[in-house]
C-alpha cells in the first residue's frame, strides 16, 4: 500500500526553469539552444555541483570553457531561478494528499538553488520532506539513491509513489521497486493518479 508520495521539483512542482533558463542564456549568446542545454545538463552532474561536491562557480566556469558563454554567475543563475515558478495546482495536489493521510515530499536533482527558492517562497511548508541531491550527495542517475531514500523514509520500496518528468529517473525508481509515474502535464497526471490512488478527491 502506498503511504508516501514523492514529487520531482523542476518540471512537476515547478516549471522546468532549468531548460527554459538555459535556452534564454543560449539565445543571448548566439549558441544553439539544444546543444547548449545538453552540455549544460551534463556538466552540472560531471562537475559535482548537483550533488554538492563542487561549488556553483566551478559549474559556470566549466560551462564557459565548454561553450564560450558569457555572463556573471549571479546573472546566469537568475535566468534559471526566475523561471522555476511554482505550480499552485501541484502544490494543492500535495496538500490534498496529506489530508488523506499520505506523506508528501520532494525528491529533486537540484543544487543549492532549491534552498534559495525555498527561502523566497517557503514552498517546503507544504511537504513533509524535501530531499535534494545537493544535500544527499547522490543524484537520481544513481540507482542506489532510491534505496537510500526509502531507508530515510523508513518505507519499503512498494510503499512509495514517485512522480518525475524525466523518464529515465522514473525507470530507475521502478527498477528499485518503487511505484513510479512519468509526469507529462497536470491533466494526465490527475488521471494517472486517480488510477493509483482512487480514493483521492484531489484527482477528480
Amino acid at each position: 500500500m502506498i503511504t508516501s508520495v514523492l514529487f520531482d521539483f523542476g518540471g512537476v512542482i515547478a516549471e522546468e526553469g532549468f531548460r527554459k533558463g538555459l535556452r534564454v542564456i543560449a539565445a543571448k549568446n548566439g549558441i544553439d539552444p539544444e546543444r547548449f542545454f545538453t552540455v549544460a545538463r551534463e556538466l552540472i552532474y560531471e562537475t559535482g555541483y548537483v550533488t554538492g561536491h563542487a561549488p556553483e562557480a566551478a559549474y559556470w566556469d566549466a560551462l564557459r570553457r565548454a561553450t564560450g558563454v558569457h555572463g556573471a554567475d549571479a546573472d546566469l543563475r537568475e535566468e534559471i531561478i526566475s523561471r522555476l515558478a511554482l505550480r499552485p495546482d501541484m502544490i494543492d495536489e500535495a496538500d490534498r494528499l496529506k489530508t488523506r493521510g499520505l506523506d508528501a515530499g520532494i525528491l529533486s536533482d537540484q543544487t543549492d538553488w532549491l534552498d534559495e527558492i525555498d527561502n523566497a517562497t517557503h514552498f517546503s511548508r507544504h511537504f513533509d520532506r524535501v530531499l535534494n541531491s545537493f544535500h544527499l550527495g547522490k543524484s537520481k542517475r544513481e540507482p542506489s539513491l532510491f534505496d537510500d531514500v526509502a531507508a530515510i523514509l523508513h518505507r519499503k520500496p512498494g510503499e512509495i509513489l514517485f512522480i518525475d518528468d524525466t523518464e529515465e529517473h522514473v525507470k530507475r525508481a521502478a527498477a528499485q521497486g518503487w511505484n513510479a509515474m512519468h509526469f507529462r502535464d497536470a491533466g494526465s497526471f490527475k488521471r494517472d493518479l486517480a488510477r493509483v490512488l482512487p480514493f483521492s478527491d484531489a484527482v477528480k
